[in-house]
């Protein structure tokens, strides 16, 4: 079974209130990680069908700070189906109300996992590439599967060979006390 990836994204608008900030006035960046977390599980669960869990997060970059009394847009789709789970991207976009100016503040990819009622991994409907777009973030989400495995795999413990890395670490905020 095959779903449009239209079918599934989610868009969800909310006001920054004074709760949500940190210290410094802006908004909390794990407040921030909160609602992206909740709209790439209304994302994957209404592509699934089930109760999805997010299984990674991948890279979030902070990429402008969000204020108090902004609107904060988040769009949700899904990239990658594999068999039981899904990579959704998510945007994060504010908007100052009073001047119309909108902002990339980050994206980042979820790994959500369907599970059944009984808490096992069940299968996902694939996705309909149906564009240039489509293609392209399906394609990237191979591709940093693909790179995650090599990277694991390089600095496991039992495979890891410090003399290979050594060197790396010149030019680095690091002092090595062997």
């Amino acid at each position: 079974m095959f779903k449009s990836i239209q079918k599934s994204q989610v868009t969800i608008t909310e006001l920054m209130l004074p709760s949500h900030s940190n210290f410094s006035g802006k908004i909390h960046g794990g407040y921030i990680l909160n609602l992206m977390d909740q709209i790439a599980f209304a994302c994957a669960s209404k592509h699934s069908g089930h109760y999805c869990v997010t299984a990674s997060v991948n890279r979030v970059d902070f990429l402008n700070s969000i204020d108090v009394g902004e609107l904060v847009t988040l769009k949700a789709s899904v990239n990658y189906t594999g068999r039981t789970s899904m990579v959704i991207g998510v945007r994060v976009e504010s908007e100052n109300i009073q001047t119309g100016h909108i902002k990339h503040c980050n994206s980042s990819y979820f790994t959500m996992v369907a599970k059944d009622e009984n808490g096992k991994n069940v299968p996902v409907p694939g996705i309909v590439l149906d564009s240039e777009q489509s293609i392209r973030r399906f394609s990237r989400s191979v591709a940093r599967q693909e790179q995650a495995k090599t990277r694991t795999n390089h600095f496991k413990a039992s495979e890891f060979k410090m003399d290979d890395y050594i060197s790396l670490l010149q030019g680095h905020n690091v002092k090595v006390e062997l």
